[in-house]
């Protein structure tokens, strides 16, 4: 059978480690230049020195270990995270020594790709302590963000030596592209396709479209007071429908490898008009290639198409364009109506390429519109 070592040393060789500092790389040469005056001359002086600087490295290596062991850590990060975009991560650190200090210790969060984030100081924690430190951070790259943990060090007592331990800690993250400003010719272009007319029914909507009694369980919040106090009655005020009050959002993904940085900002662009219409309590279905999502509104679903968004990818087998997107001359099977604004980042229409997204509403082409995204 295979050697296997015992859980402490497995623990310590897989997650400790030891660098040298410059002052300590300077000590050992001394210590080094101190033994072989000892040997040579044979001076008991020499001896107690050279004794006293290698117990110097002992103490050192002994007290970093203390100063790591038994910590405990928690990790708090926000929902979603935004490329390009600050993020303030918390991290709890308590000591769980019920006697000695940790001085010194310096914490960073590392990534799947052993990609390290800033880092953060405790100069002391006192045994049986908690702090809670906060490090800003800027994703760079969008979609799924492992935490395999985060990595502890000191240079606690003498600076010799810098002590390292990993304290395995796994978190996974989305990171959503971008949110940038809409350009004003976009704007109008939303504006101009006439997604805000009404229909006349029953509905979600800011018009009125008829007076009727109470009933058990209607929202107080749609009580028509002045009708009310007129007849001594409650009255509830309904609302029209905003039947056109809901867009389609299409995003392509079958884009070539050289339209990489195209896509993104593409997609970039896609988050931006999910956000500013979701905010303005619009209705929205988004589709990402041959993803779909349902018809909503709110804060949910606002969180699951820049989810969608996050997680999509660039096709890039050209042979599999047509299958992979049902709608690649556009979503016209469309079984709701809605504005539809298809964002391409590529056509293979032999026109001229741009840097920026081709934007269109209902088939009509915005220039320009995306130059702000």
């Amino acid at each position: 059978m295979p050697f296997q070592w015992p859980p402490f040393a497995h623990r310590v060789f897989r997650y400790r480690s030891t660098r040298i500092t410059s002052e300590g790389l300077q000590f050992l040469i001394f210590t080094l230049a101190i033994g072989i005056a000892a040997i040579n001359t044979g001076n008991n002086l020499f001896y107690l020195l050279l004794a006293m600087m290698l117990s110097l490295i002992l103490v050192s290596g002994v007290a970093a270990e203390y100063c790591l062991r038994r910590l405990e850590l928690r990790r708090h990060l926000p929902d979603l995270l935004f490329l390009n975009t600050s993020v303030t991560s918390v991290l709890a650190v308590k000591n769980r020594k019920s006697r000695l200090t940790s001085f010194s210790l310096t914490f960073c969060d590392v990534g799947d790709d052993q990609s390290a984030f800033p880092n953060v100081e405790i100069h002391a924690l006192p045994p049986g302590a908690s702090r809670l430190l906060s490090c800003q951070w800027i994703p760079t790259r969008r979609g799924k963000l492992l935490l395999s943990g985060v990595r502890v060090s000191t240079e606690f007592p003498f600076g010799l030596f810098t002590k390292r331990a990993f304290y395995p800690m796994e978190d996974m993250v989305i990171v959503c592209p971008e949110l940038r400003p809409i350009d004003e010719r976009l704007l109008r272009g939303l504006f101009a396709a006439g997604y805000e007319q009404t229909v006349h029914r029953r509905g979600h909507g800011s018009d009125l479209y008829n007076l009727r009694l109470y009933h058990a369980g209607d929202d107080s919040r749609s009580i028509h007071w002045p009708t009310t106090a007129r007849t001594s009655q409650l009255t509830i005020r309904e609302t029209e429908a905003e039947e056109q009050r809901r867009a389609i959002i299409y995003l392509p993904t079958s884009v070539p490898a050289s339209h990489d940085a195209l896509f993104e900002r593409a997609v970039s662009l896609a988050a931006s008009l999910v956000e500013l219409l979701i905010h303005n309590g619009y209705s929205i279905q988004l589709r990402v290639g041959p993803d779909c999502s349902s018809f909503d509104r709110g804060e949910a679903h606002r969180l699951e198409l820049l989810r969608m968004l996050a997680l999509c990818q660039r096709s890039t087998r050209m042979e599999e364009f047509a299958r992979q997107d049902k709608w690649s001359d556009g979503p016209s099977d469309l079984d709701e109506e809605g504005t539809v604004i298809t964002v391409q980042a590529w056509c293979d229409s032999g026109g001229v390429e741009t840097e920026f997204p081709r934007v269109s509403i209902d088939g009509e082409f915005i220039p320009g519109a995306a130059h702000a995204a």
